[in-house]
């Protein structure tokens, strides 16, 4: 993994566990439900967030190295980034 993505991902995660723990403190305080939803959608756009380094990370390592090699490799490459693609479609994001 490329160094600075790592880091910032790796920070990234440290503040999703933070943010995970604050829900579930809410939950267990029954704090009002708008709050609550709230938190859990700030947890989603940091995941997203964290998606969006290790996709860059991909693409600027395993993708490049396999689109250089070309033939079967070049075809998995873009067989990968499509079902990513697809995944990152169907789930709303």
């Amino acid at each position: 993994m490329i160094a600075d993505i790592k880091k910032r991902a790796l920070h990234r995660s440290r503040i999703l566990q933070g943010q995970l723990r604050g829900l579930e403190k809410m939950i267990d305080n029954e704090d009002y439900c708008v709050d609550i939803v709230t938190q859990s959608l700030a947890i989603q756009n940091s995941l997203r967030s964290l998606n969006k380094l290790v996709v860059e990370n991909h693409l600027r390592t395993h993708i490049t190295d396999m689109f250089e090699a070309g033939g079967d490799d070049r075809e998995a490459a873009v067989s990968e980034l499509l079902r990513v693609f697809e995944l990152t479609n169907n789930r709303g994001s």
